[in-house]
């Protein structure tokens, strides 16, 4: 598979915290998903990815772009390459059908209707598409965020537990949408997620991390059936709270 991010060395540090990865590799076309407790480093790794977040050291190789400390500016044309989706989706205060097409008004590309409709349909906000963001369930706001994300075919998606606190139903919708999306444009998806079982259903390459690092990485099958790491095991096993 084509690599899309190459990571070496890189560090980000705050007050108490220290984020060190050593070696990662992140390609087209692969969900990668991210677990791990609670400030073990994951949304901060997605804001480095993201570009949001200047690392104090190492490197993120996106492209043909070597990004540093001292060399940290990707272009206007990079930054719309990714998109990322929260947990807590924050839309525009207007129509369903404005938010969704935002993107696209920004990029100055084609309002294709149909195609948009298409993603609509699939996403269930057929019958939403004029009504106000602020009267939205959780729910319904994380989809139309979703479809918002979408939209403009982004090379790199980053999900923050976007389904976290969604109900069964909210949440298989997502799933599929993302599966489907990265089976037919070959992103790359980054996914944080508290949910193993999600992880399984999803997830190419699974990740690990604790405390700043990395513990284990691997595919899916050797993640879930045979972990090489202690911490992993503990993890799956519930010995591990997060």
């Amino acid at each position: 598979m084509k690599m899309s991010y190459e990571i070496r060395g890189l560090k980000k540090e705050y007050k108490g915290f220290k984020l060190y990865i050593d070696e990662l590799s992140l390609y087209k076309g692969e969900i990668f998903c991210l677990l791990g407790p609670s400030g073990a480093g994951k949304t901060t790794l997605l804001r480095l990815l993201n570009f949001l977040e200047k690392p104090d050291g190492g490197e993120i190789i996106y492209g043909d772009q070597r990004y540093t400390s001292q060399n940290f500016a990707p272009s206007l044309k990079t930054m719309r390459q990714i998109t990322t989706v929260f947990q807590r989706p924050a839309l525009l205060k207007d129509t369903v059908w404005n938010n969704i097409i935002y993107p696209l008004k920004i990029r100055q590309e084609k309002i294709d209707k149909k195609e948009i409709m298409g993603v609509v349909e699939e996403l269930g906000l057929t019958n939403l598409i004029k009504q106000r963001s602020e009267t939205l369930s959780g729910g319904e706001a994380q989809r139309v965020a979703l479809a918002r994300a979408l939209i403009f075919k982004p090379r790199i998606l980053l999900l923050d537990e976007p389904t976290a606190n969604l109900d069964p139903g909210n949440i298989k919708i997502i799933e599929e949408m993302v599966l489907k999306y990265t089976f037919q444009e070959k992103p790359t998806v980054i996914w944080i997620t508290h949910n193993h079982f999600q992880a399984k259903r999803v997830g190419h390459r699974i990740c690990l991390m604790d405390n700043g690092f990395i513990v284990e990485t691997t595919d899916k099958d050797t993640f879930f059936r045979s972990p090489k790491h202690q911490k992993t095991k503990e993890f799956l096993s519930g010995e591990m709270f997060y």
